[in-house]
């Protein structure tokens, strides 16, 4: 193995037999052992082994998955719940065994895989800390050293000295996650534990986590986070009933997982009768309605991995500038223009579009969409038409560089004329994803040349609207301003 690999996965499944019944579990082993014993004659042996097998069925957890982790690298496995997630992260950590395939590991792991696992709850949180982080295989003395910024981080108060039966899941947590995190280990795992912590603390966790890999050590990450696992894993694989279904990039894993988790409501939706067509509703905007750029605006989509359930594909994007230029670097305060086309592969209801800014770090500083701007759609659009979107962005972001990705939705019909009226949460599990072309082009904001008030017009992500007042009082006596008071505005263009 590689030593820039620090875990190699190859052709690993694991199944759990599922007996027919609770006698099957006492004679099933029985007869298979009686089927190799060599001195019965071979027809009775036959028949023993055909009885042993006919008491269970194998249940494959996970099949055939195979990846490698390179080291420093913060790896996400995401799924949705029954997947083989943690099955695979137990295997990883050792605390399982494949039924076929192999997993080589480069260096040591520290696994925190359930909440709480390997801690006595009737011991306190320091005599735990001892323990726990004996068995990682830290001496006496390494405790030693390590025990006052393992309670510092995990910052408990008193409770250090409390038993761990008393502690809230989140209190649990934050010491099981200092104590792992402390082992001089070349790979941490984690399952879903930093789900239970409360915001400040996950943040918190992040920058540890951000701060070993950094320093070469591997991070491997299970959650239902998406969020997450975008903004923090550079790669991540999607598992399906036990299959590896895609490996790539963390943002693209977390779109795939989407189309995953809306399967089967995606079907329903296209099986169902459609609605009559709104009155006002038209199948697809005119040319003249749109101002189209020339070909050679658009970006090459060769080259980039369109995530589809099969109703859409994108044959076309553009960025621009305000005269319709190509341009892929702004002045702070500029408005760019976002074209993209898609083309249907089945009729739709109500189609949802728009644009989602990624800046260097990962994180998503804009994105709304025409559901969120509020305009009219084409309601009932039929197979082989195509949807053209422009949408105007005024880049009141930090400098720096940016990658953006265009996306196609949809809603019924009736969901969409209501959607005032759904809790965003509901409104959101409604909407049924048709095609995302992550990261399909990039950009950068730079310094405006000249302009008032002054060149850089904010700091920090993005400009928020608002405005300020300055004004300047005579001594504490409160009398009118004896300056002219400054007032600063800013407009919701940008809509970040």
């Amino acid at each position: 193995m590689s030593s820039d690999i620090v875990i190699d996965v190859e052709n690993v499944s694991k199944a759990y037999a599922i007996w027919t019944s609770p006698a099957a579990r006492l004679h099933g082993p029985l007869l298979g052992r009686v089927g190799q014993l060599p001195f019965l004659p071979a027809g009775t042996r036959n028949l023993c082994k055909r009885l042993s097998r006919e008491s269970f069925r194998n249940f494959y957890a996970l099949k055939n998955i195979s990846f490698q982790v390179r080291r420093g690298e913060s790896f996400g496995i995401i799924g949705r719940n029954g997947s083989g997630k943690s099955t695979l992260l137990q295997i990883i950590a050792g605390t399982l065994m494949p039924t076929e395939g192999e997993t080589r590991l480069g260096g040591k792991v520290a696994a925190l895989l359930e909440l709480g696992s390997g801690f006595n709850p009737e011991f306190t949180g320091r005599e735990n800390v001892y323990m726990n982080a004996t068995v990682l295989g830290l001496s006496r003395h390494q405790i030693d050293l390590k025990f006052d910024e393992i309670a510092d981080f995990a910052d408990i108060g008193e409770f250090i000295d409390q038993p761990v039966k008393t502690y809230s899941s989140g209190m649990l947590m934050r010491l099981a996650f200092a104590v792992t995190t402390r082992v001089d280990a070349e790979v941490v795992v984690i399952d879903e534990a930093l789900a239970v912590g409360d915001m400040f603390f996950r943040q918190k966790c992040y920058q540890h986590l951000e701060s070993l890999r950094a320093k070469g050590v591997s991070i491997v990450l299970v959650s239902h986070g998406m969020a997450d696992v975008e903004q923090f894993c550079q790669r991540a694989v999607l598992l399906h009933h036990g299959e590896l279904v895609f490996q790539g990039s963390g943002s693209e894993a977390v779109k795939r997982y989407y189309l995953v988790e809306q399967e089967e409501y995606a079907q329903s939706i296209a099986a169902s009768t459609p609605l009559p067509r709104s009155p006002t509703a038209r199948t697809v905007a005119s040319d003249d309605e749109i101002e189209w750029p020339t070909p050679e605006a658009f970006l090459n989509l060769s080259r980039v991995s369109q995530v589809s359930n099969g109703c859409a594909r994108c044959t076309g994007v553009a960025i621009c500038d305000a005269e319709g230029r190509p341009c892929a670097a702004f002045q702070q305060g500029e408005t760019a223009t976002f074209y993209c086309e898609f083309e249907l592969e089945r009729d739709i209801d109500a189609p949802l579009a728009g644009v989602e800014i990624i800046n260097d770090k990962g994180i998503i500083v804009h994105g709304r969409t025409t559901l969120e701007y509020g305009v009219p759609v084409p309601c009932g659009v039929s197979r082989g038409s195509r949807l053209r979107l422009k949408q105007d962005i005024t880049l009141e972001l930090a400098l720096g560089e940016y990658t953006f990705t265009v996306g196609l939705g949809m809603l019924a019909q009736r969901d969409y004329e209501m959607a005032d009226r759904f809790p965003h949460v509901e409104l959101h599990s409604k909407i049924v994803r048709l095609c995302v072309v992550p990261k399909v082009g990039q950009f950068c904001i730079i310094f405006r040349r000249a302009g008032k008030p002054v060149q850089l017009l904010h700091h920090g992500l993005a400009n928020l609207p608002g405005s300020a007042h300055l004004v300047a009082r005579e001594g504490s006596r409160a009398s009118a301003p004896i300056e002219t008071a400054v007032v600063l505005e800013t407009h919701d263009r940008a809509h970040v």
